[in-house]
């Protein structure tokens, strides 16, 4: 297998910048925005958020208006936002970044990112056809029945959410299966060095990206595992939040991201992301920016077991309960593996009364803790993060 996906990645500064400049005013063009001298001129337009994409795609829906062409599949993420996906070589550039984990040919991945409605499964199915390799299409649950397939085609890659894996080698280790994965591509939360390091310690060498259901993969890991690389089909900006004005390089800011997709054009897509630019380059030999990775929320989104649980949502709880007066989701952990709980402020005894608004609304299932009107901390938080990341 060759070191690099393509040429691309050793490109120099300058060659990139050039390219990168040519392809954000062809996409310009296709907004209908005047183009630009400089990718300076870039950080002048303005930045288009997740709340903005939702009011515009309820005015036109389903994509806002926006340019969308090769249309094959229509995704639904919480919001709601939909968001066009295609077929072609590698749409969502996540053969890159399997490229780097060191799947290809040969390999059979078993992609446990969902495929109903959200686009997870389909962005890595795409990417593991870019690299030549098979696809057990597992989606979520089921660990038993996952355990077992994994054994029975000869698994030797996996692909989800980084703490699914541990349950299934688990739930493999208790049933006497004997299973040959050696390579991890995870993504849709945080990769804990505790939970790398079990991994390792069984012989899995495992990866992570950064990747959006709008925007596909940003940044991904490699073998040289210091920092994040940028992906090639992306033009990223550290910004101040709040204002879209990029902050020096090292400080830490809002991830804004334009695509150079011609089929989806989002132009400064702000992810509501925190990180800095690393400086120099990745000892792997890939040329391109480096980012530190995911460093919290610039809002009160959080990634909670791979899915966003947005402010808005935690409102439609509360109101579509008279008697609940306020409501606090809370992210923890249990080992490895990610928990909800929601914490409700109510003079309501049964707590299981909330459980299936909860599941409809913030599309997660949790432990329900009811508390006392007036229990709640008066701090403007309705989503906290207690996950340590050290």
């Amino acid at each position: 297998m060759s070191s690099y996906f393509d040429a691309l990645e050793t490109r120099s500064r300058d060659q990139r910048a050039a390219a990168q400049l040519e392809a954000l005013n062809a996409q310009l063009a296709r907004n209908g925005q005047q183009a630009v001298a400089d990718l300076a001129e870039l950080a002048a337009l303005p930045v288009l958020r997740k709340s903005d994409l939702v009011a515009r795609q309820a005015g036109q829906p389903p994509f806002g208006g926006l340019p969308v062409s090769n249309l094959a599949h229509v995704f639904q993420s919480p919001g709601p936002i939909y968001e066009p996906g295609g077929t072609s070589h590698d749409w969502w550039r996540m053969g890159r970044f399997l490229h780097a984990c060191g799947i290809g040919a040969g390999d059979i991945v078993q992609n446990c990112f969902g495929y109903h409605l959200t686009p997870a499964g389909m962005i890595f199915e795409n990417g593991a056809r870019a690299v030549g390799a098979a696809v057990l299409p597992a989606g979520t649950g089921q660990t038993e029945l996952q355990a077992r397939a994994a054994r029975d085609v000869g698994v030797t890659a996996y692909a989800g959410t980084p703490d699914y894996l541990k349950v299934i080698l688990e739930k493999a280790d208790a049933l006497g299966y004997a299973l040959g994965i050696t390579r991890a591509a995870v993504g849709g939360g945080a990769l804990f060095p505790s939970l790398r390091q079990w991994y390792a310690d069984r012989g899995i060498a495992c990866l992570q990206c950064y990747a959006t259901a709008d925007l596909g993969n940003v940044a991904y890991e490699s073998a040289a595992m210091e920092g994040m690389i940028l992906d090639e089909g992306v033009i990223v900006e550290i910004v101040t939040p709040g204002t879209g004005d990029p902050v020096p390089e090292g400080e830490v800011g809002e991830v804004v991201v334009t695509t150079l997709n011609p089929d989806y054009p989002l132009i400064r897509f702000a992810t509501g992301d925190l990180s800095a630019v690393m400086p120099g380059e990745s000892p792997c030999g890939r040329t391109n920016t480096r980012i530190k990775g995911w460093m919290g929320r610039a809002d009160q989104t959080t990634k909670i077991k791979g899915m966003f649980v947005r402010p808005e949502q935690v409102a439609e709880l509360v109101a579509r309960h008279a008697e609940v007066a306020r409501a606090r989701v809370v992210a923890s952990r249990d080992g490895e593996t990610d928990v909800m709980t929601v914490r409700i402020e109510t003079e309501a005894a049964d707590a299981a009364a909330y459980e299936k608004s909860i599941a409809e609304i913030l599309k997660l299932r949790g432990a329900v803790e009811l508390v006392p009107l007036g229990g709640l901390p008066r701090d403007g938080l309705v989503i906290e993060d207690a996950r340590s990341y050290d």
